[in-house]
C-alpha cells in the first residue's frame, strides 16, 4: 500500500468537508429550535411561563422611566438604582438578615400554632354536627374582628413582647385554616362513608383513608391562605410594636424619610412571601401525589 509522502497536503475538498461538520450541527440545533418554536404546545407553555411576569416587567419599566424623566420627586419615589444600592448595603452589614430572621421566626411560630389549632378545630366541626352547632356561630362572630382590633386587648394581657406577635399571627392563620378544614371534611361523599362502614372501617380508618384524601386540596388551600394572612399580620404587628423585623425596618425608614429603605424592605417582604407561597404549592403537589387515588 502506497502512503503519501510527508508534507503531502490534504485535498481542499477534504478540509472543507471536515470544517463543515460543525456548521451542520449548528444548523440541526437551529432546526430543533425552530421546530420547538413552531410547536403549538411549546408556544403555549412558553407563553404560560412568561405571562405572569408581564405586569411586573411593565411596572418596573414604568418605574425606571418615571424616575429617569423626573415625573415623581426622588424624595417621594426613589429611583430603582437607589433601592438596589440600599439592598446591597444592607446585605453585607448583616442588618437585613437580622431583621429577616426575626420576622421569619415570628411568622413560623405563629403560623404553626394557628395552623395546628385551625386544623384541630376545623376537623372537630367537620366530623361532628354537634360540635359545629356549638362552636361555628361564635367562631363566625369572632373572626369578623380584624387583627388590629384584638391588639389593645392582647396588649393588656401579655404586654408588648414576642407573645403578643405570636398570638395575633396565630389568630390570623387560624381562621382560614379552620374554615377550609371544615369545608374539606364536609365535602366527602356520603356514599363513600357508607362503603367504609360496610367494610368495617374504624372511625380512624374512615378519617385517614376516606375523608382526608378528599379533603386534601381544600386543606392545602386553607394552609396557603393561612400563611398569607399570617405574613400580612406579621408586617402589621411589626409596624405597631416591634424593635426589629421587616415591619420595623419599614417604620424606621419612614421616620428617617429614607424611602429607598422603605422600598427595599417592601421588596424583601414581597419576595419572601412569594417564595414561601411557591414552596407551599410544591409541597401541596407532592403530598397530593403521595395520596393514592387523588388526582393532581
Amino acid at each position: 500500500m502506497n502512503h503519501p509522502p510527508s508534507g503531502f497536503a490534504a485535498p481542499p475538498s477534504a478540509a472543507r468537508g471536515w470544517r463543515t461538520q460543525r456548521p451542520g450541527r449548528a444548523s440541526s440545533a437551529g432546526a430543533l429550535a425552530w421546530r420547538f418554536l413552531r410547536s403549538p404546545s411549546s408556544l403555549a407553555s412558553l407563553s404560560d411561563a412568561l405571562l405572569p411576569w408581564l405586569l411586573p416587567a411593565a411596572l418596573l419599566a414604568l418605574w425606571f422611566t418615571g424616575a429617569d424623566q423626573g415625573w415623581i420627586s426622588p424624595q417621594v419615589l426613589p429611583p430603582p438604582q437607589f433601592v438596589w444600592e440600599t439592598l446591597r448595603d444592607l446585605a453585607p452589614s448583616g442588618e437585613l438578615w437580622l431583621n429577616v430572621s426575626a420576622s421569619l421566626q415570628r411568622v413560623v411560630v405563629g403560623f404553626a400554632i394557628g395552623a395546628l389549632l385551625g386544623l384541630a378545630l376545623g376537623a372537630a366541626m367537620g366530623l361532628s354536627r354537634t360540635v359545629e352547632a356549638y362552636l361555628l356561630p361564635s367562631f363566625n362572630a369572632l373572626v369578623q374582628i380584624p387583627v388590629l382590633g384584638w391588639l389593645p386587648f392582647v396588649l393588656l394581657l401579655v404586654g408588648i413582647g414576642e407573645p403578643l406577635k405570636y398570638i395575633l399571627i396565630a389568630k390570623a392563620a387560624l381562621v382560614p385554616v379552620a374554615l377550609n378544614t371544615l369545608q374539606g371534611f364536609r365535602q366527602t361523599p356520603v356514599a363513600l362513608r357508607e362503603v367504609g362502614r360496610v367494610y368495617g372501617f374504624t372511625p380512624r380508618q374512615q378519617v385517614l383513608d376516606i375523608v382526608l384524601p378528599h379533603a386534601l386540596p381544600t386543606l392545602f388551600t386553607g394552609l396557603r391562605l393561612g400563611f398569607t394572612k399570617a405574613w400580612l399580620s406579621l408586617v402589621v404587628v411589626e409596624l405597631v410594636a416591634s424593635s426589629e423585623g421587616l415591619g420595623y425596618l419599614i417604620v424606621y425608614g419612614r421616620q428617617l424619610f429614607q424611602l429607598d429603605l422603605v422600598m427595599a424592605a417592601v421588596i424583601v417582604v414581597g419576595a419572601i412571601g412569594y417564595a414561601i407561597d411557591r414552596g407551599l404549592d410544591r409541597f401541596e403537589r407532592w403530598a397530593r401525589r403521595s395520596q393514592p387515588g387523588v388526582a393532581v
